[in-house]
């Protein structure tokens, strides 16, 4: 139990609050809940995609003038450390969609598929990232 505890320790973003944190572990744990629950009564499927740091609408409109924003700061960090080095578009978190749906993935519920290059492998190093968007 402590080994598992501090692996999701080791993962923790500083400078990613406002409660997003938090809802999405409860997002996490209530798939599995529901992939129990959906697939005993009705046989379907249930997972969540956790996708990385992509640059979108909502994400352009919470940047502080000159400075970069925090996703901003993610994208490119992401960029420059993750497995495979390259963008991540929400064409990728789609194709993992479909995927999910297809019936060539009709054994898999209850999970969380990460869609972000790899960087969940790796995990962040934040302290130099987290100040260059803060004031």
């Amino acid at each position: 139990m402590h080994s598992h505890f501090a692996a999701l320790l080791s993962q923790v973003i500083p400078g990613y609050g406002g409660g997003m944190s938090s809802a999405k572990a409860a997002l996490e744990s209530d798939t599995r809940v529901l992939a129990y629950e959906a697939g005993r009564k009705y046989g379907i499927t249930v997972n969540t995609i956790s996708a990385g740091p992509l640059k979108s609408r909502a994400a352009s409109a919470i940047s502080k003038g000159d400075k970069k924003s925090f996703i901003e700061v993610g994208i490119d960090y992401c960029r420059a450390n993750a497995p495979l080095e390259k963008d991540l578009y929400s064409d990728d978190v789609g194709t993992a969609a479909a995927c999910l749906l297809s019936p060539f993935f009709g054994a898999v519920t209850g999970v969380t598929l990460y869609v972000d290059n790899g960087m969940h492998a790796v995990g962040m190093v934040q302290e130099k990232a987290v100040a260059q968007c803060q004031d």
